[in-house]
């Protein structure tokens, strides 16, 4: 369980899950910014729920200097045109849910491949996120890199797609309800889509166990 008002150290993210935001109104945050860029991390990834279930994107991203690449200077692959493939995922996985359309023209920017920079786009679609979700959050980031954080409690490899998050995660009604059974901790866009306004009353009520 975190401690309220406790600093915590988090790694960016893309389109982050609802358990990574949910920790943004209750604490001061840092974002990592001085780590060697991980594989296989919501640092360019997110799970979204389509029609055949859980679905994960991937953003296609480079390193200019191999496994030694630093988190700011990972670039963004957009030759093959992923930001298409992706948005018409998002939009056939929520096109018939409550509050897509209301927050769709916020969000298809991201999408332009327009973004050649992996950091520099999360911190643009978490801030756009925030302020439609009503969370006030500052982006303020590390100064240097600490393998052993000391004046904060390390989250950085907290969350990953390749585990269940331990939690509480209250049930709502997810796009299809009627053929699967509910998806924890996807996305923070599907539960925007789904609960719209409720979103952040919504992240209140998650609680995590780590």
């Amino acid at each position: 369980m975190v401690h309220q008002q406790n600093p915590i150290l988090l790694s960016t993210a893309w389109f982050p899950p609802a358990g990574w935001f949910s920790l943004l109104p209750e604490h001061p945050v840092l974002i990592e910014a001085f780590e060697t860029y991980p594989k296989q991390t919501y640092r360019n990834r997110c799970h979204i729920f389509s029609e055949r279930g859980v679905l994960p994107l991937s953003v296609p991203v480079k390193q200019p200097k191999g496994h030694h690449t630093p988190i700011t200077e990972v670039t963004v692959f957009n030759d093959e045109k992923w930001f298409l493939k992706h948005w018409r995922a998002i939009h056939s996985a929520y096109q018939g849910s409550p509050y897509f359309l209301y927050y769709a023209d916020e969000i298809k920017p991201f999408f332009s491949g327009e973004f050649d920079n992996l950091f520099q786009m999360n911190r643009m679609i978490i801030e756009k996120l925030c302020e439609l979700i009503e969370i006030p959050f500052v982006w303020q980031t590390t100064s240097y890199f600490e393998k052993q954080v000391t004046d904060a409690s390390d989250f950085r490899d907290a969350f990953s797609p390749k585990k269940k998050q331990e939690g509480i995660f209250p049930e709502y009604v997810q796009v299809f309800s009627d053929r699967h059974p509910f998806q924890a901790n996807l996305s923070i866009l599907d539960v925007l889509f789904n609960l719209g306004p409720e979103t952040k009353d919504y992240l209140s009520r998650i609680r995590l166990f780590f």
